[in-house]
């Protein structure tokens, strides 16, 4: 095939085991978790019969395999550079009680951003990970995987909120993770699924929430 000049080529195709494990997570919020089988994510994904049982023979491997999947995808919802850093100010008051108003500003303009980009861009994300979520809790084994996967989100927010001057991070960090899932759940699938809140709104709670933890 013959590319003209200027034309970009065309992206190479995804590894076969991401086709497979995105497949299943766009199965598990169309469908449910009954709506998925190996035959279904073969057909989803577009690959001969048997492709997703050479991956993952058994279906507690498949959904082992769409967690670790879902994580990789939500940690790429904010790119590195879109990460507050920690400032010479908030590595000074770290464990201190010294609030750090830069810091605040960056951890709520971080997360507002993640948070907006859930609701407009990953609606479908969402809904597979509650799907994982409640079928974690039947299964031993998929709830370490999950776990595991949670430590990826809960530790950085630790580490922000240490930056931030929190003199108590870890339990600020459950009170702050709380609320994110809520506000995620809410606006997917509770109350005010039918609404959208603006980014600039979600930073203004956000603010709110942390002038609360961080007040001396």
């Amino acid at each position: 095939m013959n590319i003209r000049s200027g034309d970009a080529p065309a992206p190479a195709p995804a590894p076969r085991h991401e086709r497979i494990a995105d497949a299943a997570l766009n199965l598990l919020a169309e469908r449910g978790m009954r709506g998925l089988t190996h035959r279904a994510v073969d057909e989803a994904a577009g690959l001969p019969q048997g492709s997703t049982s050479n991956l993952a023979r058994t279906r507690a491997a498949l959904l082992e395999a769409a967690v670790r999947r879902l994580a990789e995808r939500e940690a790429a919802v904010l790119t590195p550079g879109e990460m507050p850093q920690a400032t010479v100010e908030g590595k000074q008051g770290a464990g201190s009680g010294s609030r750090s108003d830069a810091a605040v500003a960056a951890v709520a303009g971080a997360l507002s951003l993640a948070l907006h980009r859930y609701l407009t861009r990953h609606r479908q994300l969402l809904i597979a990970r509650y799907e994982l979520a409640l079928e974690a809790t039947r299964r031993p084994e998929l709830r370490a995987v999950y776990d595991r996967a949670g430590r990826a989100f809960r530790e950085p927010v630790v580490a922000m909120l240490t930056a931030a001057g929190s003199a108590d991070p870890e339990r600020h960090a459950l009170s702050m993770v709380a609320w994110c899932d809520g506000v995620l759940f809410s606006c997917t699938a509770g109350q005010f699924h039918t609404a959208v809140p603006t980014r600039d709104a979600l930073r203004t709670s956000c603010t709110e929430l942390l002038d609360g933890m961080l007040r001396r």
